[in-house]
């Protein structure tokens, strides 16, 4: 599940990405095979010895998460 970061809360990437202009026509992000393709990877989120997370940042400026 991928979702939006903001200081201290978690919202919905609904909330954050049907203004923007390279969201998909239903304005999602635009998310494909695994990876995001209106933003970058920031970083791996990882706890104990075991990989979790990707974290990306869209062109927006938005971090966003994906929840396994």
């Amino acid at each position: 599940m991928l979702v939006v970061i903001i200081d201290n809360q978690i919202i919905a990437p609904q909330q954050v990405c049907q203004a923007c202009l390279l969201a998909d026509r239903d304005g999602q992000p635009r998310w494909r095979q695994g990876k995001l393709c209106c933003g970058r990877v920031v970083r791996n989120l990882h706890y104990c010895s075991e990989p979790q997370s990707d974290a990306y940042e869209c062109q927006m400026g938005f971090r966003l998460v994906d929840i396994e």
